[in-house]
């Protein structure tokens, strides 16, 4: 379910106001429509009408014959002292234009890369964001399947081995002390999102994307903030999707959670706000349990309750509170942000942050919340 913030950070014009939060599965009603500022213009790229295999580690890179794409890191870490974090790094591929024929100069290219890091400090209550931006030429950004290699000029996702994994991350903001340097094993195998891997979006043909997730990746490294580098381990998620499709002319917004439970389970759940204040009946999740088994979550088998909001000094109001029912997995979880204000204000602005969970089970996550505020604060 998961859109990432791409398609806002394509065009970064939309402003969604900030109005009130229904407490209940309802969603706010936006003054503008996300569907149709973010629309994509996919004449020329192949788009995803239908289920198709999935091939590995082919995959994992790029699909230039599609309009869009991203691989979405996110993940809790906590140092040997307790000292808690939450990061997000991720990599977005947008064509310009459909592929033409090979040209010979280095620096010609129809694809535009760029990428978001942020870092959340929970026990100080801190939260960084950085972007960077790169033409897929001379080396300047770009992605690879085989060896695994997606970057943004020093900022990179990378296998250490022949094998996609293990993967090593790495990212840093010299100006501002801040660095991440990761490396993700495997635990689970691949869980494709929607039917099969086919995540439809919304009632058009070709309105869905291509979407695999890797649930729980454990993860160790450290964490530079300041003066201080820190040796961290914990667990890690990342989404794969890929695209030429835009969302439906009546979407505002959407909200998306991916839960790692502390029983061994993980679940990911979306849900696309549309303007009359409803649900995309579309929507879904999916309920993996410890041993990678998925079952698929249609919207009737979940429900996210808005519990508590927050007022972003930008401007904008966003939930800051839930309760989640997933009653097949006698699941029934209070959500919270570690810290209240996650918002990245870059080439747009979201909400991506670290949550915890308590409740009739317990772990950590990360939520994405989109269309609450103004694209940009500038």
């Amino acid at each position: 379910m998961r859109l990432g913030a791409f398609l806002l950070a394509l065009l970064s014009v939309v402003g969604c106001g900030s109005p009130e939060l229904p407490v209940s599965n309802a969603s706010p009603t936006a003054t503008n429509s996300i569907g149709s500022a973010f629309a994509v213009d996919d004449e020329g790229f192949d788009r995803a009408l239908e289920v198709r295999p999935f091939v590995f580690p082919d995959d994992y890179g790029p699909h230039p014959s599609y309009a869009i794409e991203w691989w979405y890191y996110t993940g809790n870490l906590t140092s040997d002292s307790g000292r808690r974090f939450g990061y997000q790094l991720t990599f977005f591929r947008n064509a310009l234009a459909p592929e033409s024929p090979e040209r010979t100069s280095a620096w010609a290219t129809r694809q535009f890369y760029f990428a978001h890091f942020g870092l959340t400090d929970i026990n100080n209550e801190e939260f960084h964001a950085f972007s960077r931006q790169g033409r897929a030429a001379a080396g300047l950004a770009g992605a690879q399947a085989s060896p695994y290699k997606v970057w943004v000029g020093p900022w990179v996702a990378s296998s250490l081995g022949t094998d996609t994994y293990p993967v090593r991350l790495q990212a840093a903001d010299k100006e501002a002390d801040i660095a991440l340097d990761l490396v993700l094993e495997q635990a689970k195998p691949e869980v494709f999102q929607g039917d099969r891997g086919l995540s439809q979006k919304g009632p058009e043909a070709g309105n869905a994307s291509y979407y695999f997730s890797a649930t729980r990746m454990p993860s160790t490294g450290t964490v530079q903030i300041g003066d201080e580098t820190l040796e961290v381990t914990g667990l890690s998620w990342l989404d794969r999707e890929w695209s030429s499709g835009g969302l439906s002319d009546d979407h505002v917004g959407w909200d998306w959670f991916a839960l790692q439970l502390d029983d061994g389970r993980d679940v990911m759940l979306g849900q696309l706000r549309r303007e009359d204040g409803t649900v995309e009946p579309r929507s879904h999740g999916a309920l993996v349990a410890e041993d990678g088994t998925k079952t698929y979550l249609a919207l009737d088998d979940y429900s996210i309750e808005v519990t508590e909001t927050w007022d972003s000094p930008r401007g904008g109001r966003y939930p800051a509170g839930w309760r989640i029912r997933v009653p097949q997995a006698d699941l029934d979880v209070t959500v919270r942000p570690f810290v209240a204000d996650q918002e990245l204000d870059v080439e747009t602005r979201y909400w991506e942050g670290a949550i915890e969970i308590t409740g009739s089970a317990t772990g950590r996550g990360y939520a994405e919340l989109v269309g609450y505020a103004a694209a940009s604060a500038d």
